[in-house]
């Protein structure tokens, strides 16, 4: 009997993942998505879950979230296998919500060019931890070291500025004003809530050095100042309106998508970028995205796919530099096709 278009799904996937994402990043996580790729028993199992809720990083974290040992992919598989029933209906009540408050380190650039005050709203916002650029402490390899206005942050976002205009660039980087704080997403996290900080936890990768102790942080910050969360889909006509229409009007009202615009279908991000671009004519709001430069959609005109790959800062779709998508460099692309200058 054939395999299900599911499990050939789940094997591809996890291919992909065990040769393109996660070396580098987890050694854990590069052998059990190498192992799932071969392991008809495991892709039956994981083919049960919905596909937008069985990405390795979800999956995996689910899994530790539940006890299983982090250990050989042997280990990882015989433990899925005697608990598959509980992966499968935690994995389709969960998302992948990482929330990398490094990514506000990629975010900046575009923060700098805005004037300020900023009322900062975000789509998928998770726990919300991008929404506190202004809390935290960068520290740019051969670029600026910049603090909050009170000292030090406990949060230092370690990354480095790249390409002829890094000089240039580091020259302008400021911290943000921001007045007002706010999120919308499915189901938002709560940062001062245990059970929500150990999921983030767990979605953290096993090798990343320092990640969990950002993470863990940054979620002192949001919880001891939260921000307010819209619960609702951000693509759906109104949602993010609704959440925009409660920001200060003396304010620059920012839109920021990091990371989360490949998780929405394309009919649901070409909706979103159209309330998006109406605040931008009625009430002046500005948009700042992390988004992979493939997603053609998002750029006008289209990105060369020769000179542009990984994920890409834009301000109102225009391009204006490549990043890491965890936000560890920042390489300023101004003057080349489709960049802001």
């Amino acid at each position: 009997m054939p395999d299900s278009d599911a499990v050939v799904d789940v094997a591809e996937r996890y291919r992909r993942f065990a040769e393109i994402e996660a070396p580098g990043r987890s050694m854990l996580y590069e052998a059990w998505a190498a192992g799932v790729s071969g392991d008809r028993a495991v892709q039956r199992i994981l083919a049960r879950i919905p596909a937008t809720h069985r990405q390795p990083p979800l999956v995996f974290a689910v899994t530790r979230l539940l006890g299983a040992p982090e250990d050989d992919y042997p280990a990882w598989a015989a433990w899925t296998k005697r608990h598959a029933r509980a992966v499968v209906e935690e994995c389709a009540a969960r998302s992948l919500q990482t929330n990398e408050p490094l990514r506000c380190a990629a975010l900046l650039p575009a923060l700098s060019a805005i004037t300020g005050p900023i009322a900062l709203l975000e789509i998928g916002a998770s726990a919300g931890l991008c929404l506190y650029p202004d809390r935290y402490s960068y520290r740019y390899a051969d670029g600026p070291a910049l603090d909050p206005v009170d000292g030090p942050s406990a949060v230092i976002l370690d990354s480095a500025l790249r390409g002829p205009g890094a000089e240039r660039l580091a020259e302008t980087l400021t911290l943000p004003e921001v007045v007002w704080r706010a999120g919308v997403d499915l189901a938002p996290l709560d940062a001062a809530d245990a059970a929500d900080r150990t999921f983030l936890a767990a979605l953290v990768w096993p090798g990343e050095t320092g990640r969990q102790e950002r993470v863990m942080a940054a979620l002192d910050i949001a919880a001891a100042d939260p921000p307010r969360m819209w619960w609702g889909d951000a693509s759906e006509p109104g949602v993010v309106a609704q959440a925009a229409a409660s920001a200060p009007a003396e304010a620059t009202l920012v839109i920021t998508t990091p990371g989360v615009l490949p998780h929405i279908p394309r009919a649901g991000r070409q909706r979103l970028r159209a309330e998006i671009d109406a605040l931008g004519a009625t009430v002046g709001a500005r948009w700042i995205t992390l988004t992979p430069a493939d997603m053609a959609d998002q750029w006008h005109p289209p990105l060369d796919p020769r000179r542009w790959s990984g994920f890409v800062l834009a301000i109102d779709g225009n391009p204006c530099a490549e990043v890491d998508p965890l936000g560890g460099f920042v390489e300023w692309r101004a003057g080349e096709q489709g960049a802001r200058g």
